[in-house]
């Protein structure tokens, strides 16, 4: 069930406060007064649209998850290669297609692209969505930077394009890929090295993970592991490309651009949604 714009964004608030409030564990009563719900009504329509009661979306939040993941959602990118699964997992999930600019293109910072953007709500908080005429090039995540810092650090990947505000050429292909309702394209903007990291990405399962050594040994650079960190953090469209399944062999989080409340989130909401 999709649920209208109003639920879309009381459950969007309801998850930026589960995130926050983790650590205290907050019952559905105290959840559903957040949002100013009955908790008979909050628990359904929660359930509803995340794919699992608020109760359980809590115990994915929790940091032990990642190890859990780890342990048992562990995905062999070389494998998933060789036997021709490259990439269609995620890919039919979202029903994303995408092309990469040119090294010259991006060399030239975007000089003679029009990017239009907006900003919109997620299931992760509020995000900048940027999109040019062949799709979507931007993605970010303002919980933890903030509007000031996320603008900023979409401009300066590439400083001589025109930007535009257009929420209404953008918003409605965002709302469709953030909820994978919708059908769109990317528009990747990155060095070569950097979109061999993301393509190896694109290969993982939502509600699976990775390590960043197995990426770097899909992609046949091995001993390449901080290069390929560096990589990851630099993915421009967050989530659509699944920068934050890439783990520490440890379980560890790792770092994550946009905050690792984020991430949390976003390994929450996809664990929830796979075993539903």
């Amino acid at each position: 069930m999709t649920p209208d714009p109003y639920h879309h964004g009381v459950i969007a608030r309801a998850i930026d406060h589960i995130g926050d409030t983790v650590a205290e564990q907050p019952t559905l009563e105290e959840l559903a007064a957040s949002v100013d719900m009955s908790p008979a009504h909050f628990q359904r329509i929660f359930s509803q649209w995340v794919g699992v009661s608020p109760k359980r979306y809590q115990q994915y939040l929790t940091l032990d998850n990642a190890k859990r993941l780890l342990a048992e959602r562990f995905t062999l990118l070389e494998t998933a290669a060789d036997t021709g699964l490259s990439g269609t997992s995620r890919l039919h999930d979202l029903f994303l297609r995408w092309e990469a600019m040119t090294p010259g293109d991006y060399a030239r910072g975007g000089a003679g692209l029009t990017i239009r953007w907006a900003w919109t709500d997620s299931p992760f908080g509020e995000a900048l969505v940027m999109a040019t005429d062949r799709g979507i090039c931007g993605l970010a995540f303002t919980a933890e930077t903030g509007r000031g810092a996320a603008m900023a650090d979409m401009r300066a990947r590439w400083p001589n394009a025109a930007y535009v505000e257009d929420p209404k050429a953008v918003k409605p292909q965002a709302a469709a890929l953030l909820t994978g309702a919708g059908e769109a394209q990317l528009h990747l903007i990155g060095a070569p090295f950097q979109i061999k990291v993301w393509e190896a990405l694109l290969q993982i399962p939502s509600g699976s993970v990775t390590t960043y050594s197995e990426i770097a040994g899909a992609i046949g650079k091995p001993k390449a592991v901080r290069a390929v960190g560096t990589a990851v953090g630099r993915n421009p469209i967050s989530f659509l490309i699944p920068c934050h399944r890439a783990l520490r062999k440890s379980g560890a989080l790792g770092g994550y651009h946009w905050g690792l409340g984020v991430k949390r989130a976003m390994l929450a909401w996809e664990a929830a949604r796979a075993e539903a």
